[in-house]
């Protein structure tokens, strides 16, 4: 039987970490670790990694919901990892460029 992990980080007002992933012995076999930014009463994410696609990618969205998707050539554990690690480092920075209303990356 498989293993469920689900958690919110708050990281500052307004401004969060989803994290979902799913593993079998030890497997990742789902996962998406998203940053997400509450503008007027709605979230809206801002940069996720995640697998929905069969393969490990990061999305990048702007102030309308517009996305970039990037592929990664990396395992889904090596994905969440990063993904983990990159919104925990840069979560200020990405929540500036995406309030400004510019595509970040």
């Amino acid at each position: 039987m498989g293993k469920t992990v689900d958690f919110v980080v708050v990281l500052d007002d307004g401004v969060r970490k989803r994290h979902y992933h799913e593993t079998d012995r030890g497997k990742v076999l789902y996962f998406a670790v998203q940053l997400e930014i509450r503008v007027g009463g709605d979230w809206k994410p801002v940069v996720r990694y995640d697998c929905s696609h069969r393969f490990s990618h990061m999305d990048k969205y702007d102030l309308k919901g517009n996305k970039t998707k990037i592929p990664l050539d990396l395992s889904f554990e090596s994905a969440l990892t990063l993904g983990e690690w990159d919104i925990d480092e840069n979560w200020s920075k990405y929540k500036k460029e995406f309030l400004k209303g510019g595509q970040h990356g």
